[in-house]
């Protein structure tokens, strides 16, 4: 199976995920985060790098869970920068 393309925009949106994990990571270590998550150190790093731009559903929750995020919190960081998108409905 051929997997298609990221597009720019795409890889933009992955930039714009790993950059709030990051952040809302803040000084906790990589370690510590990743174990909580449950994931490898290695692809947190990925993550946040932008590296893996478009991760696994159940891996963005574990690892915004363990930064105490609320996935509307990451989506409205991620979609907030992203041009022509389309506004949220509350």
């Amino acid at each position: 199976m051929v997997r298609v393309p990221l597009t720019e925009a795409e890889r933009a949106r992955g930039e714009r995920l790993g950059a709030a994990l990051r952040e809302a990571r803040g000084v906790r270590s990589m370690v510590e985060v990743a174990a909580q998550a449950g994931i490898s150190v290695e692809t947190l790093r990925k993550i946040e790098t932008g590296r893996i731009p478009t991760p696994a559903f159940f891996t963005v929750v574990a690892v915004a869970d363990a930064v105490n995020l609320s996935l509307d919190a990451l989506r409205g960081t991620v979609e907030e920068a992203e041009p022509g998108a389309l506004p949220r409905v509350s």
